[in-house]
């Protein structure tokens, strides 16, 4: 239950090495679990770690969890009891230089005729060869982390794990916490509750 998420995001790769669209990477995902069928029963998601009021981006992460296990057989405690079960949450959110974004207007050799801006084109010199006019903008890339425990409260058995992780450029709607927290919580309640053990990807 311990283990790692071993999974690279390939940044360049994933995000379009030099697209100038703002793009999201799909979210890869792990989990770990006692085997089915799975205990259900009322839940509500905590965070991992005590002390301290939730911040309204936990909170976020946490109403996208609750949302997804209720969508699995959960549900949520009657107002002021004690739920069966509880989802611990952690996450982490960090910026990283991504590639550079390229100025969209270009000239080209072998083209027919100048034109700039998204349409392409170029000054027709002869040739096959083009390239961009200005400096390269660089671009902040969002990566986010997610885990998520499901504890037994009666004695806090961990009876499920998922772990999560993607990443977004800055300006893409995948990058704002509301988003990013539906498309992971969706990522890992696919198909809950999962193979154990098993790498999938979820785009």
């Amino acid at each position: 239950m311990k283990s790692k998420l071993g999974i690279g995001i390939a940044l360049a790769m994933a995000l379009g090495g030099c697209a100038t669209t703002p793009m999201s990477a799909p979210v890869d995902v792990m989990r770990y679990h006692l085997g089915e069928p799975l205990e259900r029963g009322t839940l509500i998601a905590e965070p991992a770690t005590s002390g301290g009021d939730a911040s309204l981006e936990f909170k976020t992460y946490a109403a996208a969890i609750e949302t997804e296990a209720y969508r699995n057989g959960y549900s949520a405690p009657a107002s002021g009891g004690a739920s069966q079960f509880y989802a611990s949450v952690a996450f982490t959110r960090t910026t990283r230089e991504g590639p550079p974004r390229q100025s969209p207007f270009q000239i080209g050799i072998g083209g027919g005729g100048f034109s700039g801006g998204r349409h392409g084109g170029g000054v027709g010199l002869g040739g096959g060869v083009s390239f961009p006019i200005g400096k390269s903008r660089p671009r902040e890339v969002v990566l986010t982390q997610l885990s998520v425990q499901i504890h037994r409260r009666s004695d806090g058995t961990v009876i499920w794990e998922g772990r999560a992780q993607t990443a977004a450029d800055e300006d893409a709607p995948d990058a704002l916490a509301q988003n990013n927290a539906a498309k992971m919580a969706h990522a890992l309640f696919t198909g809950f509750p999962g193979e154990s053990g098993r790498t999938i990807t979820v785009k």
